[in-house]
């Protein structure tokens, strides 16, 4: 990599894992509120703090958190990324002093409304700027996925270390210095944002020509012009990605728990759960992946990586349980195959998605990629608490496995009968 990737691959580690470590800090911090709390008062009617109240206030955040992707990504088209990744960071810092402070629970869901709109801007303008700026994309977009497991794993366990001797207020005012410190980076650092954009790649030498994006009318057609495109199976592979992602997580510790060979164990007068700590194992295991997988794009066509990635994945749905079933090396084995394959198809479709895109709509369809996989993703929760409380976890891993094999179908689509430029 030159200086200028450097640069820009450093920025969006940064602001990437500062986006994860605040979105999975907070499921930690769900506990303390609900024994904090007795009620939300929302003036015309009071609710009594519970799970189903508490976890409807949060779910505005991170849906935010995916649906402002679309309108962000609309703006990396007209805007330098870094103002918007400095916005993103000042945003997500100011949010979680707001939460220090907070004096309810309709505070604490104010604060995380801010954090899921600040959040919602990065990837389309993190993304968008790999891909136009960055010569090596593909090992860009490694150490880019890299940073996220990062923040992904230790955000959290983080947060628990510093509750354990902190109030959690101070913890989450502490929080928010990282990102105060990457938005000064994101500010001094010296960038060209259009580094990589060949005059060939959609743009007439500029990424941003061709972008047409100042209106509803030309935000239509200018979709259409997407959807039109190759891109529309990108796009269905990322609801595939974003419902398996959000199905298989959002439970997994729970399902843990449930396994003989995971018993709790006590320590220190202490209780732990070591299911937890596969948990957090295996989303360690997803930094292997996701550079591995950024490496590859470098040298192979990113279909080829849908196609196998997912098709891993369905398997390894269908291996789970029966893994679980075997004994506690068996259920090593798979957790650590589901974090690698879980996390190594991201730079693949990211990836796609520079390949089947004009350099001119890079954030749009970006904008529209992590509304899929951040958006629609998130009715993977409500898709796999519907079938563990119906059904059974069985019938889930089944469900997941499909979605694995649509998404490798899809790939497999791309590869025979749609050739990429690169390729082509």
């Amino acid at each position: 990599m030159n200086g200028n990737d450097r640069s820009i691959v450093g920025l969006v580690m940064a602001a990437h894992a500062m986006v994860h470590t605040y979105e999975l800090s907070i499921p930690v911090l769900i506990p303390i509120w609900l024994s904090e709390f007795d009620v939300i008062n929302l003036g015309v009617t009071q609710l009594t703090v519970t799970e189903a109240s508490l976890g409807a206030l949060v779910t505005v955040g991170y849906a935010l958190f995916g649906l402002g992707a679309l309108p962000s990504g609309v703006l990396v088209d007209k805007l330098d990324a870094r103002v918007l990744i400095t916005g993103c960071l000042v945003g997500m810092g100011l949010s979680f002093l707001v939460l220090a402070v907070a004096p309810s629970p309709v505070g604490i869901g104010l604060a995380l409304v801010v954090w899921g709109i600040s959040a919602s801007v990065y990837h389309p303008s993190g993304l968008s700027l790999i891909s136009r700026g960055v010569t090596q994309r593909g090992s860009a977009f490694a150490y880019h996925g890299m940073a996220g497991n990062f923040g992904i794993a230790v955000g959290p366990l983080v947060t628990i270390l510093l509750l354990v001797v902190l109030d959690w207020r101070v913890v989450v005012g502490l929080l928010a210095i990282p990102a105060a410190v990457a938005a000064f980076y994101a500010i001094r650092v010296d960038i060209d944002e259009r580094a990589a954009v060949a005059e060939t790649d959609g743009g007439g030498g500029d990424s941003r020509a061709g972008s047409g994006v100042s209106s509803l009318g030309e935000f239509l057609s200018s979709s259409k012009t997407l959807f039109a495109s190759a891109f529309v199976l990108v796009f269905l592979v990322t609801f595939c990605s974003g419902l398996y992602y959000r199905g298989v997580l959002t439970f997994l510790p729970e399902l843990l728990r449930d396994v003989p060979s995971l018993s709790p164990v006590t320590f220190g007068g202490r209780e732990f759960a070591p299911g937890d700590y596969i948990y957090v194992g295996l989303l360690m295991v997803g930094i292997l992946g996701q550079y591995t997988a950024g490496k590859l794009t470098d040298r192979y066509r990113p279909e080829w990586g849908i196609l196998a990635g997912f098709g891993a994945l369905a398997v390894v749905a269908l291996l789970f349980l029966p893994a679980a079933a075997v004994g506690l090396p068996a259920l090593l084995v798979v957790s650590a195959l589901l974090g690698f394959f879980l996390f190594s198809v991201q730079p693949f479709y990211q990836a796609s998605v520079a390949e089947f895109t004009p350099a001119g709509k890079r954030g749009l369809s970006y904008g529209y990629t992590y509304l899929g996989v951040f958006g629609v993703g998130a009715i993977g929760a409500v898709l796999a608490g519907t079938l563990l409380t119906y059904f059974s976890a069985d019938q889930l891993f089944l469900v997941l496995a499909g979605l694995g094999a649509v998404a490798a179908t899809l790939g497999g689509v791309l590869v025979f009968w749609v050739p990429s430029r690169a390729g082509s």
